[in-house]
């Protein structure tokens, strides 16, 4: 493919694209998403291609291998377009059922959805209670595209919003619009990503960079790897209007090392992107230019702080810096270097080709656009849950998520991960908004959401998660490294029994120093779990003390 030089040439391109493809013809998505992969969607997809050649059917039946359509609890699953027909818990015996079916505008029932309670069957993804109460801007592309093929991302107007903002905005009208966007970091803090970016630009260094955020390092957060292996180019764009905007010749990506399909996916769209001329030398004709590199994380849960992982792209052990350090100002190299998380740039695309207003017109007043959600847990529907900002829990858990398993009650909600939050039930009605979780002392973080039932131990809870973090400490400093030890050492007494009366005084002071005086972020927000619990779940501390009694029934 020659290198696009022109807006007028990428225009050119997609039409040419989609003038080759029947939009009425039947098309087989496969989902190969983390969960399906783990199902062996593979076989399921290698059947589908065996069975298409069997039946003659090439150039009538389209099949595409996608990333992750979200409905994590029920895979492998397949969505046959055009009509968005949902097929669930797919086997290769199922296949020939599903094909000769397709092939005659026809249903193949076995593998639709159907309600628990009622057997009512649900055909289609917007008659499906999972899917039909979200709204899906971000994830809702992955069925559609294969993210090994460039040109299925131009096809749904890929790289559209890219053209416009190098040949009708100024950087500065760029910067603006994400400003009056109040796009605000999906990346635990919700900072307004428009500030940050400007705080970049106005840096007086002048070579900058910008970086991707992919390390997803929190427990039971998958958003990130779903939107990076699904469609991978959405978060590229973003990331190249991004460097336009704060006047940056040089990108980075940072992913985990551990996942090799998002590997694979990522390095084939990043050379894919530069061979058509979206990223590198000149692109589309502006003459702006923008590399982007890839780098992978070393394996530990710090790599994600945010100057932990700049010192990991120059080489060094990702150890944080003081954070009176902004490496806005001083990141990579001593040089300016904005940092986003991977759905805060996917979402940078759709506010330049649709607009400020159009993106504030959706979610709370504080917190604007959808929020992608890692539901998972004691919840009967485990998944990535799109919404819009603002939407209560209760539409989370109950209506999406299909409510607590096994007929249970719910304890709690947790949010945040390891460095999150708990709170109880009676929290329900809560709204997905970043300054309302916070307040509750359950801050929304990446997006991981955990359900949580009746036989939950909220104390081996706390454990659990401060010893994740315990192993995970990079070691430099001291209230760190120390005074978490110290609250894990109380925590195990604790559960097995041995707990004193004078131990909840001795996690509130070890809480108040290791916030205070940590270094980084995992060290300041490592005791907000046992913080939430002190708020909302004291008695059972106290319970457990008195009685001497060992670890409940379960953790998470």
């Amino acid at each position: 493919m020659p290198k696009l030089e022109s807006v007028a040439a990428l225009e050119s391109l997609r039409s040419d694209i989609l003038a080759r493809r029947d939009a009425t013809r039947p098309c087989i998505a496969v989902c190969a998403g983390a969960a399906c992969d783990g199902l062996d969607s593979i076989t399921v997809a290698t059947a589908f291609k065996s069975e298409i050649a069997k039946q003659g059917l090439e150039g009538k039946v389209d099949l595409r291998v996608t990333g992750c359509h979200g409905y994590c609890e029920k895979g492998p699953n397949v969505v046959v377009g055009p009509k968005d027909v949902c097929y669930f818990e797919v086997t290769p015996e199922d296949v020939p059922g599903i094909v000769s079916a397709t092939l005659k505008g026809e249903v193949f029932e076995e593998r639709v959805y159907k309600d628990p309670q009622t057997g009512a069957k649900a055909v289609h993804m917007d008659e499906v209670p999972f899917y039909k109460h979200q709204t899906r801007l971000l994830i809702g592309d992955n069925p559609k595209i294969d993210p090994m093929k460039i040109e299925d991302y131009i096809a749904i107007d890929g790289y559209a919003a890219l053209a416009k903002a190098l040949s009708t905005m100024t950087p500065d009208e760029v910067l603006n619009e994400v400003k009056k966007a109040n796009l605000r970091g999906r990346g635990g803090g919700g900072f307004p990503a428009g500030s940050k970016w400007e705080t970049t630009k106005n840096a007086p260094e002048k070579t900058k960079y910008v970086i991707v955020n992919g390390h997803e390092g929190e427990s039971a957060a998958f958003m990130d790897r779903a939107m990076l292996t699904g469609n991978p180019h959405k978060v590229i764009e973003g990331l190249i209007i991004g460097a336009y905007a704060i006047g940056a010749q040089q990108g980075f990506i940072y992913t985990r090392h551990d996942a090799p399909r998002l590997v694979e996916h990522l390095k084939a769209a990043m050379a894919q992107a530069e061979e058509y001329g979206f990223m590198g030398e000149n692109i589309l004709g502006s003459g702006f230019s923008c590399n982007v590199e890839l780098h992978f994380d070393v394996g530990i849960f710090v790599s994600g702080e945010s100057s932990g992982l700049m010192r990991s792209i120059e080489g060094n052990a990702p150890e944080p810096r003081p954070k009176y350090i902004r490496t806005s100002v001083s990141g990579i190299w001593d040089k300016p270097s904005n940092l986003n998380n991977v759905e805060t740039w996917a979402n940078v695309p759709q506010i330049i080709t649709r607009g400020a207003d159009w993106f504030t017109s959706i979610g709370s007043e504080r917190s604007k656009g959808t929020k992608l959600v890692s539901l998972s847990g004691n919840v009967v529907n485990s998944g990535i849950v799109e919404v819009p900002m603002g939407t209560p829990l209760r539409t989370l858990i109950f209506d999406i998520g299909g409510g607590v398993r096994d007929g249970k009650s719910l304890k709690a909600i947790h949010f945040g991960g390891a460095m999150g939050g708990s709170i109880p039930a009676d929290q329900i009605d809560a709204k997905l908004d970043f300054d309302e979780m916070s307040k509750l002392g359950a801050p929304i973080g990446a997006g991981g959401l955990l359900v949580m039932d009746e036989d939950t131990d909220m104390v081996e809870v706390a454990r659990y998660l401060l010893d994740f973090l315990v192993k995970e400490s990079c070691g430099k400093c001291v209230p760190c490294r120390e005074g978490m030890y110290q609250m894990l050492k109380i925590l195990t007494n604790i559960t097995e029994g041995k707990g004193k009366t004078s131990d909840l005084d001795r996690l509130g002071d070890l809480m108040e120093v290791t916030s205070a005086a940590s270094l980084c972020a995992l060290g300041k927000t490592a005791s907000d779990p046992l913080k939430s619990m002190m708020r909302y779940f004291k008695d059972e501390y106290e319970t457990r003390i008195a009685t001497g009694g060992g670890a409940g029934s379960q953790a998470i």
